[in-house]
């Protein structure tokens, strides 16, 4: 299959940047024809770039990413960027995934340790295996928990990218994501907020006083996560907007003692 071969089929898929992803799958196959093929006519099916090359990058590390996690996203740096505004020693990512967020702040904090949590068990075994190749697993624990269902302590950072489409926007996304990521690291098959729910109820029980909660939501949330956490009683809610401008990321503070 020639590059142009390759570049039509794709285009006729309705991929939007068939070059691109040409590009990417022939650095992939790395001169194997065979495997270039293959993964030319997964990518046409719609299955993620990174399910096929089982890669992804994010801040500044390349992540494993299997079909039980979902794909790392560059609006996430967003979160990253504002856990970074300030210092932290012990921190909770809740429903992490492929670990890439915990990943990145524990590289990025050398002196910090953290819990990451998540439901299902597949996804902590992804997150080990990245915090393994980052050189982080030893400050990291990867402990299998529903929100704080299983965990205790406190702590000065608590993070989460949570399930936040609604059940009514789900058929709105791309093949890519609606087929072919984890459906309960997407949505909460109600009104996409539960988790937010769940993590601030949870959230003063959990943080040091005056520790931050930092989640990423959906563009169009930002009213009614502010809302759900100040009915918590957290203090100092802002929100922060990703490099599209879009509202990306709500930022709370637990009152000082």
């Amino acid at each position: 299959m020639t590059r142009q071969e390759a570049m039509a089929l794709l285009q006729a898929a309705g991929v939007a940047d068939a070059l691109r992803d040409v590009r990417r799958l022939e650095r992939f196959a790395d001169g194997d024809h065979a495997r270039f093929e293959a993964a030319v006519r997964a990518r046409a099916e719609r299955r993620p770039l990174s399910h096929i090359t089982g890669r992804r990058a994010f801040w500044t590390h390349e992540f494993l990413v299997t079909p039980d996690v979902l794909d790392p996203r560059p609006e996430t740096e967003t979160l990253i960027e504002c856990a970074l505004k300030h210092p932290f020693e012990r921190f909770l990512d809740l429903g992490t995934g492929s670990g890439a967020i915990a990943v990145s702040l524990l590289a990025e904090r050398p002196g910090a340790r953290g819990v990451a949590s998540d439901v299902s068990e597949q996804a902590v075994l992804v997150a080990g295996e990245n915090a393994l190749r980052a050189g982080v697993i030893d400050r990291l624990i990867l402990p299998l928990s529903d929100w704080y269902a299983d965990l205790g302590g406190r702590y000065d950072l608590i993070v989460s990218n949570p399930p936040y489409i609604a059940l009514a926007e789900m058929a709105d996304l791309t093949p890519e994501v609606r087929e072919h990521e984890p459906r309960g690291a997407l949505t909460d098959e109600g009104d996409g907020l539960s988790a937010y729910r769940a993590i601030a109820r949870g959230a003063p029980d959990h943080l040091t006083p005056g520790g931050r909660l930092i989640v990423e939501i959906g563009p169009r949330q930002a009213e009614d996560v502010t809302a759900i956490f100040a009915a918590a009683g957290l203090v100092d809610i802002a929100c922060h907007r990703d490099l599209d401008g879009r509202d990306r990321v709500v930022e709370a503070r637990a009152p000082s003692a």
